[in-house]
């Protein structure tokens, strides 16, 4: 099969076996004006110790075993220790037997106002809201760890987004926008909601169906892998003839469109025309994207 080009997020570090995540820290302050950079250096160090010195879990992992992952934060406008920005959350997936790592979870957030006293200790602690910062970070830490866990078992991830959603109920009471179902239809609110309701089981057996069924298996039977793949692509299809549009979908697709192009372009030949016409279905927005699948 065709190599599949991805970024990996990588962040190198000899942080203590007691920690999950493998963070790259990012702060863009393209749209500020400061001359005070200090500030956002200080910033990013408090920001990278906080999500990966945190132990999110109690697991013990070696450096190999932690989920890589990224976080960019975007600074629209700042007013002493107030900040409007935006939040980019990336997590990756090493495949078995192979030096590939899958895109997993890739999510934008808008809605990321919070306060930061240069050099404040960021400290979580699940049920109490401290800061938007503290509580933004530790949910978006969760959800990483809750996707990675339903690729490799079924709804291994729910224990992690049960985390996610407590953080959200202490952080609704605080103000803050992302946090309330009245703040719009994709926010954090409902990102989470979706996750653990059962009208949207399906996206979660896609998850599991595609990884474990599907890319894990990429190196023993390509053929079988790339149908299995397909397969895990239909569940999706069931979720859309009940709920179409479904946020959940488009978060789906947000991370994994350019692999399946080249998944499905690659490899042993499968019939892909009634697979096309499927994508084409419940994710029209990448049109131009399965247009380039070789039928």
């Amino acid at each position: 099969m065709k190599k599949i080009i991805v970024f990996i997020f990588l962040c190198v570090t000899n942080f203590s076996n007691g920690q999950q995540l493998n963070c790259t820290i990012q702060i863009n302050t393209d749209k500020v004006a400061t001359t005070n950079v200090q500030l956002f250096k200080n910033m990013k160090t408090s920001i990278t110790d906080f999500v990966n010195k945190t132990d999110w879990t109690g697991e013990t992992l070696k450096q190999h075993e932690k989920i890589n992952c990224s976080m960019v934060i975007i600074i629209n406008s700042f007013e002493d220790n107030n900040f409007s920005a935006s939040i980019q959350v990336q997590s990756t997936r090493p495949i078995f037997n192979s030096t590939y790592s899958s895109p997993i979870f890739n999510y934008n957030d808008n809605d990321f106002g919070f306060r930061y006293t240069e050099f404040e200790n960021l400290i979580f602690n699940p049920s109490t809201f401290d800061s938007n910062l503290v509580s933004v970070l530790a949910y978006y830490s969760y959800m990483i760890l809750g996707f990675d866990g339903d690729t490799y078992a079924l709804n291994g991830g729910t224990k992690n987004f049960e985390i996610a959603q407590q953080i959200l109920t202490t952080a609704q009471q605080s103000g803050y926008k992302g946090w309330s179902q009245s703040d719009g239809t994709q926010n954090r609110f409902f990102l989470i909601n979706d996750m653990l309701s059962g009208t949207f089981d399906s996206f979660r057996d896609t998850e599991y169906a595609y990884h474990r069924q599907g890319l894990d298996l990429m190196t023993d039977d390509v053929k079988i892998a790339k149908e299995n793949v397909m397969s895990a692509i239909n569940l999706l299809a069931k979720l859309y003839s009940v709920r179409p549009n479904a946020f959940l979908t488009r978060v789906f697709f947000d991370a994994k469109a350019d692999e399946i192009v080249s998944i499905l372009s690659g490899g042993p030949s499968v019939t892909l025309a009634t697979m096309v016409d499927t994508l084409n279905r419940i994710s029209p927005i990448n049109s131009n994207k399965w247009a380039t699948i070789k039928i």
